[in-house]
């Protein structure tokens, strides 16, 4: 085609837009394709929201899967999936969190523009603030503008990258020789790093699986460690390392090597963070249930961490964690999701990651046999893996990308 041609055709299509379509809708209602395909910009649908669906599932298993920040073994695997239909017959679908309090809410939403997202974020923080973490709705809603605009999560959140290196996130507690040997393990899947877990009584236990490990993969894995004192469950009662403690770990971690220390202190001891920060070199993590925006502010502006590890599905959406990586990257800090709810919500996390921030690694919860990505993927028709050279890669599907496994949904259906 020459200039003058391609020039008449871009001016004949100024103000279009091609039709929408949607995997398993066709194309939209509202927006009929003309002999030329295309429809005015003028009628592009506008979605509505139409009903905010919640259904919750729990998936047994055996052998339980024994956390290393829990004393109970886990026998099952809740999840809540939440589905936001609109008018046009499009639904985005979210998951991660239990959704408690949600109920009597929905009513807020619906009738509302759907990709008014910034509007249904500020109701969610309220409810968030009276009632509880409903954040799956804000994961579900991006998936819909994505399938709305059909694009994919990570090209709306900011178009970075597709892609994220992963890091292997165990969360059992083995002695140091198996440890060794399921860092070996992770070696031969592809990754290049690897996050252990603390929490064996005395944390010179912990530093002697460590080392364990150290001494048998070398430099061959980046290793980083979540020492599991920034939170308890809610039947326990002991109490988290003081400050003297931490300083003695950290000092251990630097002369392992060790990429960051993760949870070394209470989630609200700011000063401690900041003192322990000051006092060893390697890098400090922490913040992924501190529950508000504000909270991650201070943190920052305190100089308590390096490392910024909020969960989309458990603190902000990814409404509000946009917030939380642009302050971390204007202070020159590391932002990079925890991810320890469920696939769909490690899936929302790496959009995030992928898409917007220039972190280095993004967790991937992954310790076979009692965690493999059957237990924590269920919800979905295909779980969500690694590369051979260990990253995650998302695809130009619109929205996160996602199915849902309806089969094992329905035969995993609880009141």
């Amino acid at each position: 085609m020459n200039d003058a041609a391609s020039n008449q055709t871009s001016s004949m299509t100024a103000g279009l837009v091609l039709p929408i379509h949607v995997a398993g809708h066709g194309v939209l209602p509202g927006a009929a394709a003309t002999s030329e395909g295309l429809v005015p910009l003028a009628k592009a649908p506008k979605a509505i929201i139409t009903a905010i669906e919640i259904t919750r599932h729990r998936l047994h298993f055996d052998p339980p899967f024994h956390a290393s920040w829990d004393t109970k073994p886990r026998t099952f695997w809740d999840a809540a999936i939440v589905q936001v239909h609109t008018d046009l017959g499009v639904t985005g679908v979210g998951s991660g969190d239990m959704m408690l309090g949600f109920a009597g809410h929905e009513h807020l939403f619906v009738g509302q523009d759907a990709l008014a997202i910034e509007r249904h974020w500020r109701i969610l923080n309220n409810i968030s603030f009276h009632w509880g973490r409903c954040w799956p709705l804000d994961l579900a809603l991006w998936d819909l503008a994505g399938k709305i605009t059909r694009q994919p999560c990570w090209k709306l959140i900011g178009g970075l990258s597709n892609t994220i290196r992963a890091y292997a996130s165990s969360g059992t507690l083995r002695g140091p020789e198996a440890l060794a040997d399921a860092a070996e393990r992770y070696i031969a899947h592809g990754f290049g790093a690897l996050k252990i877990r603390f929490h064996r009584g005395d944390w010179r236990a912990d530093i002697k699986a460590l080392e364990t490990v150290r001494t048998r993969v070398g430099d061959r894995l980046e290793l980083m460690v979540d020492c599991n004192q920034g939170w308890r469950m809610s039947w326990d009662a002991y109490a988290p390392w003081s400050l003297k403690d931490a300083i003695q770990v950290a000092r251990e971690l630097e002369r392992l090597g060790v990429y960051w220390m993760e949870e070394p202190l209470h989630r609200g001891d700011r000063a401690g963070m900041r003192k322990l920060r000051e006092s060893v070199d390697l890098r400090i993590a922490g913040g992924e249930m501190t529950r508000e925006l504000y909270e991650f502010r201070d943190l920052i502006v305190e100089g308590c961490l390096d490392v910024l590890q909020p969960d989309a599905a458990l603190v902000g959406g990814l409404t509000g964690l946009r917030r939380v990586a642009l302050m971390a990257q204007e202070h020159n800090l590391v932002f990079t999701p925890h991810t320890w709810t469920n696939g769909m919500g490690v899936v929302a996390n790496a959009h995030l990651a992928a898409g917007l921030c220039d972190a280095h690694f993004l967790e991937f919860p992954y310790d076979p046999p009692e965690w493999d990505v059957d237990r924590r993927d269920y919800m979905m028709t295909e779980p969500l893996r690694v590369s051979n050279d260990g990253h995650i890669v998302l695809s130009d599907s619109p929205g996160m990308g996602y199915d849902l496994a309806t089969d094992r949904l329905a035969s995993t259906r609880i009141a």
